[in-house]
């Protein structure tokens, strides 16, 4: 049977991906997974189950080659595999926890894990974050729970564990938490010195003027070019309402600025974007005025948030961003996310 070693020798040799030894190092840590899962069990009598293989929580910064490693991983996986965002997933969780309580179920997270566990053998996910109390207050006993009946667990994260949900509500709560994550799953950092996100955006505008077919066309390749083709709507749940991104793929976001900024959304929502997505492209700001002053503010929030997050911003817009806004009230404080719109196309931003 082909290795992970294999396949990604393959994928270089085809131009596909460039050799990167800090990335075969981290396949051979997936392989050690897929190897052990994929062996087939004896039977016999007083045979028992070997085992399950300890999981694996790779950190490191964005655009190192994470998400495309746990692409290879979980396609060559012999078992029965899931693939999902953490924050989705968490949300399924609580979802089916509701139901649960409303069906009178006493311990409404029992059900809810022996559902996942009766669906899958192998959990991946991408990049682990813990930012809401809610999640932090279950996912350690919905882990227990996964790994008791033999799920093994994957994560990718930008975070060593020791930082997960730091200085977060009531967080000597979550530690025993991290202690599981150390004990259970191997932790390794992808520490490659190159940035693959950034080197497919090197050369390439950030931002697009004014809204025509030509900056249409544009921006779509881009999306594809950092999604792969790949992208799927994630929806964010905010103080029980839920924030839909129609695009998302391996921390790239798109959504256009009605989707964003039409809705009422407060700074909340722009904050769960901020820490969801590492890249947004936010499509067809309009010229911006009185007659639209709503939309201007929460724009301004929105530009706020992803500013002290530093999110890569990829815009089209009807403007230069000193044009945007140039009649109404707020034109002056506008000022201030005219420049931050300006900073955040230079080369290198939000690379730190």
């Amino acid at each position: 049977m082909e290795t992970l070693s294999d396949i990604y020798a393959a994928r270089v040799t085809s131009g596909e991906l460039t050799a990167d030894p800090v990335q075969e190092l981290a396949l051979t840590r997936f392989e050690r997974i897929r190897a052990a899962i994929a062996e087939p069990v004896k039977k016999g009598l007083f045979r028992k189950a070997p085992p399950p293989p300890k999981g694996l929580y790779l950190w490191g910064g964005v655009g190192r080659g994470k998400s495309m490693l746990m692409d290879l991983f979980v396609d060559a996986c012999p078992v029965p595999a899931r693939r999902v965002h953490f924050h989705a997933f968490m949300q399924e969780i609580h979802a089916g926890m509701h139901k649960a309580r409303k069906d009178g179920v006493e311990d409404a997270l029992k059900p809810v894990a022996q559902a996942v566990i009766a669906e899958v053998k192998l959990l991946a996910f991408d990049e682990m974050q813990i930012t809401d109390i809610t999640d932090a207050m279950i996912v350690g006993r919905l882990f227990e729970m996964l790994m008791e009946a033999g799920v093994v667990i994957v994560t990718t994260s930008n975070r060593v564990p020791d930082d997960l949900y730091k200085d977060g509500l009531n967080r000597q709560l979550f530690l025993p938490f991290i202690a599981l994550l150390k004990e259970k799953m191997e932790v390794a950092e992808l520490a490659s010195e190159t940035d693959y996100r950034q080197d497919r955006l090197a050369g390439s505008p950030s931002y697009f003027t004014p809204i025509d077919h030509a900056s249409r066309t544009q921006i779509e390749e881009v999306w594809q070019r950092l999604s792969d083709g790949k992208g799927k709507p994630l929806d964010l749940i905010v103080q029980g309402r839920t924030v839909r991104l129609p695009g998302f793929h391996n921390g790239v976001a798109r959504a256009s600025f009605f989707n964003l900024c039409g809705a009422p959304l407060g700074p909340a929502d722009y904050l769960t974007i901020a820490e969801a997505a590492r890249v947004l492209i936010l499509e067809d700001i309009p010229r911006l005025s009185r007659n639209n002053f709503n939309e201007a503010k929460r724009f301004v929030t929105l530009i706020d948030a992803l500013y002290e997050a530093k999110v890569q911003l990829i815009a089209s817009a009807a403007a230069s961003p000193e044009m945007l806004y140039v009649e109404g009230t707020g034109t002056f404080e506008f000022e201030r996310t005219a420049s931050r719109l300006r900073e955040m196309q230079s080369e290198g931003w939000g690379q730190d």
